[in-house]
């Protein structure tokens, strides 16, 4: 499929998925309602399993309904940097590498599409679609050393931090492009953004055969979690159905510093937002990793 086909066919499924999901909401706005068709009589055998099974179905397809729905309501609101890949997470090639070394890197990524930079991550001269790269190198013979990267990479796409989804999304059908590189006010690289980034704040997360458990968080067998400080709020309360503010931070980490109004020693342990909240690496000034469980539960 095209890209273009690509996007088409992606907003036209958000659109029809969204119309099914919230079909009863809206005609409850009009003073509508659905009346549920009644199922025929169950068998008595497993009855009552069957309906506890049924009510916990219903309980889950209300919570993922209830987060499409605020993701669409919150596209207006939220801005790129609020759903940004960080530019600490974020993956990238030196241009000025051995020819070898970038393609190996680019085609080992799970990614598509990686920025090329030069001197520093600031100073981002391109990206390269891994498409384009395999293109390239079967006209050459798959001979690396005739690779030139910069011939192949697309010129780069900076948008502002501040750019709300809304106009983000727009930008993106416009253009036909599905990448591009958040910057501040000052121009310095704050991160990158996706048209799927922003397709999953709507719809929920886009299964990818190339996709893996959520990066920077572990479930443990006693219950609490284990998170990178840079993962972002919105991100763990969606994957967890927890409800932490973020409001006043982005990452994990910032809400930790938030509320604490410091930057915590590792081993120290915080109670806030129902959740106990323990420091297990710092990194210089960066908290880099907290363990989490329920409030009162150690």
């Amino acid at each position: 499929m095209t890209d273009a086909g690509w996007i088409a066919a992606a907003v036209l499924a958000a659109i029809v998925l969204l119309a099914l999901l919230f079909r009863a909401r809206l005609l409850a706005a009009f003073g509508y309602a659905l009346r549920p068709i009644e199922p025929p009589q169950r068998a008595e055998r497993n009855g009552k399993d069957q309906d506890s099974d049924e009510l916990r179905r219903d309980g889950e397809a209300s919570r993922q309904e209830r987060n499409r729905l605020e993701g669409l309501f919150d596209l207006d609101e939220l801005e790129v940097s609020d759903i940004m890949v960080h530019r600490t997470n974020m993956r990238s090639v030196n241009a000025d590498n051995a020819p070898e070394a970038v393609v190996r890197e680019i085609l080992t990524s799970p990614h598509t599409r990686m920025p090329l930079w030069k001197g520093s991550l600031d100073n981002i001269v391109g990206v390269l679609h891994a498409k384009d790269l395999l293109r390239a190198l079967n006209e050459v013979g798959n001979d690396f050393s005739r690779i030139d990267v910069m011939k192949i990479a697309a010129k780069p796409w900076f948008v502002p931090d501040t750019t709300t989804l809304q106009e983000q999304l727009n930008a993106f059908l416009r253009r036909k492009a599905h990448f591009a590189i958040v910057v501040d006010e000052y121009g310095e690289v704050e991160g990158l953004v996706t048209l799927e980034d922003i397709i999953e704040e709507i719809v929920g997360e886009i299964a990818d055969e190339h996709d893996v458990d959520m990066q920077g968080v572990k479930k443990e067998a006693d219950g609490s979690v284990v998170v990178d400080g840079t993962v972002p709020i919105r991100d763990l309360n969606r994957a967890l159905d927890w409800d932490l503010p973020d409001e006043e931070a982005t990452t994990i980490a910032g809400l930790v510093i938030h509320e604490t109004q410091s930057i915590p020693e590792e081993k120290q342990a915080f109670t806030f937002h129902g959740k106990r909240f323990v420091v297990m690496k710092r990194d210089k000034n960066r908290i880099a990793r907290l363990r989490i469980r329920p409030a009162g539960e150690g």
